[in-house]
């Protein structure tokens, strides 16, 4: 048992080791949600004013730029497999005594770790923002944003396993990525839209880390219901109740479990 920790433990600092070491990848991963924040902050801010009593437009998409930043970093983590695939290392890892639950757990843990330490910088940088962030917030928010990447990790994994070309990966995760950003509630509130896209995002896992994280921002602050309206801002409405921020840290893991079984049964698969 202590060795397979110890393999999980190796597959994982290889991660973090490769991470470190690609400064562009640290500064592209770090500017992409910083770069959203201040056009969609500026842009939109002055059309949109508060999208209810005492929470402006800034504030409330703030959270989500912190999950969608988390979610990229986790899901991009499937293209390790896919280079590993290309230079060979990635049968040598296969054959190894290490089973192949066992790669695909440490190869999550190191993602999981890296999207949490770009969350953190995310937090460390929301008072330029205007968005205060206390010790007690960042307390809240680290075991939901490790849920949270470790669940969209799986997802990123499943899809490597079966890419054969870093390009592949890259085009299908972008096409993924982006439309489940915007249909997760970052930009917007998913209680008041059509219903067709009501439906899709309910069935996005990142909308529950979204409103989650939102949650935990918004604390402090409970809005009142945007005059004229009878849907909240915060909370995912499923069947006639609103979710709690443990209900949507259970569907996050719920559905992440999911994500990272199948991920262990398409390596399982590999040869």
């Amino acid at each position: 048992m202590s060795g397979t920790f110890r393999g999980i433990w190796v597959i994982a600092y290889r991660e973090l080791l490769r991470f470190v070491r690609e400064r562009t990848r640290i500064a592209s991963s770090l500017l992409m949600p910083i770069i959203f924040m201040v056009v969609f902050s500026e842009g939109l801010k002055r059309q949109i004013g508060s999208l209810a009593v005492g929470v402006d437009f800034v504030k409330f998409m703030y959270p989500g730029i912190v999950a969608m930043s988390v979610s990229i970093n986790a899901i991009f983590s499937g293209l390790s497999v896919v280079w590993d695939r290309e230079i060979g290392f990635l049968k040598e890892v296969l054959v190894s005594p290490l089973s192949r639950s066992g790669v695909v757990l440490g190869k999550a843990l190191g993602a999981a770790v890296i999207a949490l330490f770009q969350s953190l910088v995310m937090l460390a940088i929301a008072p330029l923002f205007g968005v205060p962030v206390t010790l007690e917030i960042v307390l809240k928010l680290i075991p939901i944003v490790f849920v949270l990447s470790l669940s969209l990790a799986g997802f990123g994994l499943l899809i490597g396993s079966r890419m054969r070309s870093q390009q592949s990966f890259q085009l299908l995760v972008q096409m993924v990525v982006f439309p489940l950003t915007f249909l997760a509630g970052v930009f917007f509130p998913v209680n008041n839209v059509p219903r067709w896209m009501e439906i899709v995002s309910k069935l996005n896992p990142l909308t529950y880390g979204v409103d989650a994280i939102r949650r935990i921002f918004l604390a402090g602050e409970v809005p009142r219901l945007p005059l004229g309206s009878s849907h909240p801002i915060i909370g995912v409405i499923v069947f006639g109740h609103t979710t709690t921020t443990l209900e949507d840290v259970a569907l996050v893991g719920a559905l992440g479990a999911v994500l990272l079984i199948g991920a262990i049964f398409s390596f399982n698969r590999q040869v």
